[in-house]
C-alpha cells in the first residue's frame, strides 16, 4: 500500500494491517481515533482518509500529488459505496458524505468541514425516493449549497443569510426549522444561484467533481489565518499538515427523532464527574458547533430519546476508560439511533484539568507518574480561582461556558480587542454569536460574552482551553452589525466602557469590578502528595511543576 493510498474505517474487508495505519502523524487524530471507537464496537459511519502528507503538495500544485487525490477519492468512493449499498450521485439510492480535516493534533473548529457531498438536482430526487423525507432531503440540499460555496469558493454568507431571513418572512414562519418541504425546495433554488453569482460558475453537478473540489479545499483550510493564528498560540509549529476524511453521512436533520450534539464525558469548566452535553433535534452537527442556535443538554435528550441518551452515555464512559482521559465527543441520532462521529481528549478549563488529573488518578485511570507530567503542563497561575470582591447587581445572565470572573474594557471585534490589550487594557470581547474567526481576539480577552451559542461551539472550547472565561447565550445581548455600540437588557454598552462577567453564575454587570484570586489547595495537595512532599502554596501561588 503506498504512502498516498486512502486508509479506510468501518469498511468490510480491510486491508490486512490496515488499521495499524491509522497514527495521528498518518491519518489525522480525528481519523486515528475513529478507528479506535470503531474497534470498540461503537456504531461509526463508514469512512476513509487521505492521508497528511498529501496536504502540503497538493497546497503547491504539485500534479503527483494531485493524481494521487484523484486516486484516492476513486478508491475511496468505489470501498464506501460497496460497504452502504448506495451509490454517490445515484437517482435511487444516492450516497453523501462528508468531507472532514483532521490533523495530528486537535485544531477544533480552525479547519474546514462540508457535509451532504454528492447532492444534486438528480440526486436529491433520490433521496427523497430513498427517504420518503422530501424535507431533509431539501434541507440538506440547501445546506450543502451554502456550505460548498463558503469552503470551496469563498463566497460570503450575508446573501445566504438574508435569502434565508427572507423565505422565513414570506412563508410566515418565525425559523428555519420551520420552513416546509416546498418553501426549502425554492431556498436551495435561490442558494444556487447566489452561489453561482458569487463564484461566477454553478456548483458542479458532478458528485465526482464536488468531491474532488471539496477535498482540496479542506487541505487549503491548514493555510487559513485563523488555522495558522492557532497553531502559532499554541505552538502547533511541528504539524505536517492536515488528513482528509470523508464519511458517509447520517441525517440528524431526519425529524423529530434525530439531531446532532456535543458531549463530554466530564464537565470540561469545572472538571466535575458528569456528563456535559449540547444537543439540537432535526439538526446536523454544524449547527451545534458553530454556536448558532441554542442548543438542549442530556436531560432533554433523555426524556425524548431514552435508548439513545442512555447509550450516548455508556459510550462516553467506555471512551474515557479507553483513552484514559476526558473525552470530546461528537455525535449524530438518526432516527433514533445513534453513531459517533468523533472523540478526542477533551479541550478544559486549567482548574478543570487539575481537578480531573486528581479525579482520574483515584479512579485508577491514570497511574501518580503520568498525572504528574499533564500537571506539570498546566499554568500555574491559570489555576487560581476567581471571584469578585463585593457583590454588585447583575444587569443580565448569560450560560457559562467557562469558570472565573473577569472584569474588562468592552471591544467588538479582534481587532479592536488587540488595540485595547496593547494599551494595556483587560479586555472583554462582545460579540453576537462565537466564532473560530476571532482566535486572536480570544488570546489578548480576559473574558468573551456572546448573544447566541452553546457550551460546546468551537470557539467556546477553544475560550475554554484558553482559561477564558465564557458566558454565551445571553439573550438581553444586542449588537448592530459591524457597530462600536450594542444594549444589554436596556442598557447601552460603547466600546470601552467597563463590563463584569462571572463565569460561576452567569451574571453580567457593569463598571470595574475588584478580583480575588485563590488556590485550589485540595487539587494541589493531592499533586503533592504524588511527589511526597508538600504543596509549596507561595504568595505568587506556583503550583507543583510548573514553577
Amino acid at each position: 500500500m503506498s504512502s498516498d493510498a486512502p486508509l479506510f474505517i468501518g469498511v468490510a474487508g480491510n486491508v490486512p494491517g490496515a488499521a495499524a495505519l491509522l497514527m495521528p502523524e498518518v491519518a489525522g487524530a480525528k481519523a486515528a481515533e475513529l478507528s479506535r471507537i470503531s474497534a470498540l464496537g461503537l456504531p461509526v459511519p463508514p469512512a476513509f482518509v487521505l492521508p497528511t502528507s498529501l496536504c502540503g503538495p497538493v497546497n503547491e500544485g504539485d500534479h503527483a500529488a494531485l493524481a494521487a487525490l484523484d486516486r484516492g477519492l476513486h478508491d475511496g468512493v468505489a470501498r464506501l459505496e460497496e460497504a452502504s449499498g448506495r451509490r454517490l450521485g445515484d437517482s435511487r439510492a444516492p450516497l453523501l458524505v462528508s468531507v472532514r480535516s483532521g490533523a495530528a493534533q486537535s485544531m477544533p473548529g480552525m479547519l474546514d468541514t462540508i457535509l451532504d457531498v454528492g447532492l444534486n438536482t438528480r440526486s436529491v430526487r433520490g433521496l427523497i425516493g430513498l427517504t420518503g423525507n422530501p424535507r431533509l432531503a431539501w434541507d440538506s440540499y440547501r445546506r450543502f449549497i451554502r456550505g460548498y460555496a463558503e469552503v470551496v469558493e469563498n463566497a460570503p454568507l450575508a446573501p445566504f443569510d438574508e435569502c434565508l431571513l427572507r423565505m422565513i418572512k414570506t412563508e410566515g414562519v418565525t425559523r428555519e426549522a420551520d420552513l416546509d418541504p416546498e418553501a426549502l425546495e425554492r431556498l436551495a433554488a435561490q442558494y444556487l444561484a447566489i452561489a453561482a453569482d458569487a463564484a461566477g460558475r454553478p456548483i458542479p453537478e458532478d458528485p465526482i467533481d464536488q468531491l474532488g473540489a471539496a477535498a482540496r479545499a479542506v487541505y487549503r483550510s491548514w493555510e487559513s489565518p485563523r488555522a495558522q493564528n492557532y497553531r502559532r498560540l499554541n505552538h502547533l509549529s511541528n504539524l505536517g499538515g492536515t488528513a482528509v476524511a470523508i464519511q458517509a453521512m447520517v441525517f440528524g436533520n431526519a425529524g423529530g427523532r434525530s439531531g446532532a450534539g456535543v458531549a463530554f464525558s466530564r464537565n470540561p469548566a469545572s472538571g466535575a464527574r458528569e456528563l456535559y452535553v449540547d444537543f439540537l433535534f432535526d439538526a446536523q452537527g454544524e449547527d451545534v458547533v458553530a454556536g448558532r442556535r441554542m442548543a438542549g443538554d442530556d436531560k432533554l435528550l433523555a426524556a425524548r430519546l431514552p435508548e439513545a441518551a442512555r447509550a450516548l452515555a455508556q459510550g462516553a464512559t467506555r471512551l474515557e476508560r479507553e483513552f484514559r482521559d476526558v473525552q470530546d465527543i461528537e455525535f449524530t441520532i438518526e432516527e433514533g439511533r445513534l453513531f459517533f462521529l468523533q472523540a478526542r481528549p477533551a479541550k478544559r478549563s486549567p482548574r478543570a484539568a487539575l481537578r480531573i488529573l486528581v479525579d482520574l488518578v483515584a479512579e485508577g485511570l491514570l497511574d501518580p507518574a503520568t498525572a504528574r507530567e499533564r500537571a506539570a503542563r498546566i499554568d500555574a497561575e491559570s489555576v487560581r480561582i476567581t471571584r469578585f470582591a463585593a457583590p454588585a447587581p447583575p444587569i443580565a445572565t448569560a450560560v457559562s461556558a467557562a469558570p472565573g470572573v473577569a472584569s474588562g474594557r468592552i471591544a467588538f471585534d479582534s481587532a479592536r480587542a488587540s488595540a485595547l490589550a496593547g494599551a494595556g487594557n483587560p479586555v472583554i470581547l462582545v460579540r453576537r454569536e462565537t466564532s473560530t474567526d476571532d482566535v486572536a481576539g480570544f488570546a489578548v480577552a480576559a473574558g468573551i460574552l456572546t448573544a447566541v451559542g452553546g457550551r460546546t461551539a468551537h470557539a467556546a472550547v477553544v475560550a475554554r482551553d484558553l482559561g477564558k472565561v465564557c458566558l454565551v447565550g445571553c439573550r438581553d445581548l444586542s449588537i448592530a452589525a459591524g457597530a462600536a455600540s450594542g444594549e444589554i437588557a436596556g442598557h447601552r454598552i460603547a466600546e470601552g466602557d467597563w463590563i463584569s462577567l462571572d463565569g460561576e453564575s452567569g451574571e453580567i454587570s457593569l463598571g470595574q469590578r475588584e478580583i480575588i484570586a485563590d488556590l485550589p489547595k485540595a487539587e494541589l495537595a493531592a499533586i503533592a502528595a504524588w511527589r511526597g512532599r508538600e504543596a509549596p502554596v507561595s504568595a505568587r501561588g506556583s503550583a507543583p511543576g510548573t514553577s
